[in-house]
């Protein structure tokens, strides 16, 4: 007995010396973050508060040419499930007014005939939904991994620089929003950025100059690929190759 109660002070006094170890190991070494992405806070993803520009008594409602489209995507769904048009009415009432306040959400809720929380619920899911104004020209850059490589940071800053703000700000004419956003799906054409509706890839810091210029002259840059290569096809040519193809028979052995 008296020897097993030994056996088992020395296991309990080896954990703790191994778990001193492990602490001083994790203070002399602590770990490094090589990317951190922008921070969004969880009230901005989530809470509403209201303000003056921004409450359930901010006047909303469709134009009858919105309402009709309205209508017509609501007739695309079976009798009875009105609310699975909420995505696309929402993302209408967004291009109306220019980003989403809550008394858009409460008008959608009751044109669908669904609870608000519901509509709630989606507007604060999917971050393509703006519930804050933003500018006439809402520019995302991409900051995920392969657009980091392909130095997104060069866009930001040139942005940045340009039009004297940053991040999550506005332009003081109310013309340009600038945020950072998660992946496109436009990797290969790294790095980019989205403007409204459009793509703009390929980019190197005077067209992103250019493009603004564009913008603010109320020009409407081509959308895609700066580089003057088609959509997403390889920069070297309609080829994977990295060399030129070889001659017929090789790699046959010459005995055969």
């Amino acid at each position: 007995m008296l020897s097993s109660l030994r056996t088992l002070s020395r296991s309990f006094l080896l954990i703790r010396a191994v778990g001193k170890a492990s602490q001083q190991a994790v203070s002399i070494h602590p770990s490094r973050c090589f990317h951190r992405a922008i921070p969004v806070l969880s009230d901005k993803l989530f809470v509403h508060r209201d303000t003056p520009e921004n409450n359930p008594d901010t006047p909303f409602e469709l134009t009858a040419k919105n309402l009709e489209r309205a209508k017509t995507i609501i007739n695309n769904y079976p009798d009875g499930h009105k609310a699975a048009a909420v995505i696309p009415i929402l993302d209408l009432a967004q291009r109306q007014h220019g980003w989403l306040p809550i008394s858009a959400m409460n008008y959608v809720a009751d044109l669908l005939e669904m609870p608000r929380m519901r509509v709630y619920e989606v507007a604060t899911f999917y971050t393509m939904y703006n519930r804050e104004p933003v500018g006439k020209y809402h520019i995302q850059v991409c900051t995920t991994t392969p657009c980091q490589l392909r130095d997104s940071d060069m866009v930001v800053e040139v942005i940045s620089k340009k039009l004297g703000i940053k991040i999550g700000e506005s332009t003081k004419d109310g013309l340009f929003t600038m945020s950072s956003v998660e992946c496109l799906g436009a990797c290969v054409n790294a790095p980019m950025m989205q403007i409204n509706d459009n793509y703009y890839e390929d980019l190197a810091a005077n067209d992103v100059e250019e493009i603004i210029d564009d913008l603010i002259a109320g020009k409407t840059p081509k959308a895609g690929p700066r580089s003057g290569r088609f959509c997403c096809e390889p920069a070297g040519g309609l080829t994977s190759l990295t060399e030129p193809p070889k001659g017929p028979g090789f790699g046959v052995r010459s005995d055969l």
